[in-house]
């Protein structure tokens, strides 16, 4: 019997390793149609699982009802499954080179349970290559199988975009790639199961991993470009949304704007490319200009507002600084790689306090991760504001609310352009990128 038509008649078990953004959402969603095991090493994120709560804020309870899941944080468990889907992070390290132990770890522990007939699929974000040389030399050691033989491996990237309500698991084309031809369309009958909007099928393992990562270095790119563009507009004291706005009224104009890129996903993965293009002895141009420009941003913004308070003739040390929003984008708790966190240390180096604010994201992880203090509100008199996450309730402040935080000459830092439009009834000194 084919593994797809073992698990839609459940007689055999599907796992799911890594229980986050990306995990999540896929174990739930095949819960629908095969039976699935959930596992995650960290046992207080699986007991709040186990309660219907999603530890990432992305999920209600209503996702978990009549869903045929277990979730564990025993490994031993795994060997009940026979489909793994592994959905682990794949962060950098200090050096913004390729930081494997996650990968690797879920890797060995998927090994340990793998059985003949048994099917792996990566769904982590890697360089290409690293399916075939990095993860299954390891499955096939601790295993003591032959891949293509005994077991089966694929790669189908994730597209989850946190916080997106529109672009969901089950309505956006998902990339499935299989060791071989028969691999290949068994994985792509599992995922048609969950992904209504249909799979593209990849020639390749090594495609399918190439085509995840320049999806999200592509956008670096651009948006590198905007940030660069903004940089120059603002030394000609030009608004750079205003330039943009009139350059998007050309038909093929593409729609990019200036902002900090963090994240898991763009701030990261162009290094994984960067990383493999080495070993093939290119050193990238593009690639790594980008990386660099959106790397700089946070302490550019900081730099620059310090710079704006100085003209006014406000002296920054011990001036009182307010900064709204500190996740790595809009509407989502995830602080992971922030560049808010760059900003609001150049502000403290140049001696500022500051008082950081949002609703969004967790305070004992953002005091755990950055060795911040989150504010549960702002205060007033503030000398300078940084409106730096363009949360709904941000979205939503009218200019009174704005007003309250600050003093009559407050200098207001729009990363956003949120209140670009208005600046002028703002009556502050007003800068945005």
């Amino acid at each position: 019997m084919k593994i797809s038509e073992a698990l839609f008649s459940g007689q055999k078990s599907l796992a799911v390793v890594g229980l986050g953004y990306v995990g999540l959402p896929a174990a739930l969603a095949f819960a629908e149609y095969v039976p699935v095991i959930g596992y995650d090493y960290n046992e207080s994120k699986v007991r709040q699982l186990q309660q219907q709560v999603d530890p990432t804020g992305e999920l209600d309870a209503q996702a978990f009802e009549c869903k045929n899941i277990r979730f564990t944080a025993q490994a031993e468990d795994l060997r009940e499954a026979s489909f793994y889907v592994v959905a682990v992070p794949t962060p950098i390290d200090a050096f913004n080179k390729p930081d494997l132990t996650p990968l690797l770890a879920a890797t060995r522990v998927v090994a340990q349970a793998l059985k003949p007939g048994d099917y792996v699929v990566y769904e982590s974000t890697v360089y290409p290559g690293c399916t075939r040389e990095d993860c299954v030399p390891l499955l096939e050691e601790i295993s003591g199988l032959q891949v293509g033989v005994d077991f089966w491996v694929g790669y189908s990237p994730e597209r989850i975009n946190p916080g997106d309500k529109k672009h969901t698991l089950s309505n956006t084309v998902k990339i499935v790639s299989g060791w071989d031809a028969e691999s290949l369309q068994e994985i792509a009958a599992v995922y048609e199961a969950i992904v209504k909007a249909g799979v593209h099928r990849a020639t390749s393992i090594e495609v399918a991993e190439a085509a995840k990562i320049i999806e999200n270095t592509q956008r670096d790119v651009n948006i590198a470009l905007m940030n660069e563009l903004s940089i120059i507009f603002g030394r000609m004291g030009i608004n750079t949304y205003e330039v943009l706005e009139a350059a998007g009224t050309k038909w093929n104009f593409l729609p990019f704007y200036p902002g900090l890129v963090g994240g898991h996903c763009i701030g990261v993965d162009p290094y994984y490319l960067d990383y493999k293009a080495s070993k093939l002895k290119y050193h990238t141009q593009i690639i790594s200009s980008g990386r660099f420009v959106n790397d700089s941003m946070g302490g550019y913004i900081g730099k620059k507002a310090v710079k704006q308070l100085i003209s006014m003739g406000k002296s920054p040390l011990g001036a009182k600084a307010l900064v709204l929003g500190f996740t790595f984008k809009e509407d989502v708790s995830d602080i992971r790689n922030t560049k808010v966190a760059d900003i609001v240390r150049e502000l403290k180096d140049y001696g500022l306090s500051v008082d950081l604010v949002d609703p969004m994201a967790d305070p004992q992880q953002v005091h755990h991760e950055y060795g911040f203090e989150l504010q549960e509100a702002p205060g007033s008199q503030y000398d300078l504001i940084v409106l730096a996450v363009a949360h709904e309730q941000y979205r939503a402040m009218t200019l009174e609310d704005l007003k309250a935080y600050g003093k009559e000459d407050t200098l207001l830092v729009d990363v956003k352009g949120l209140f670009g439009s208005r600046r002028h009834q703002l009556g502050w000194p007003y800068w945005s990128l």
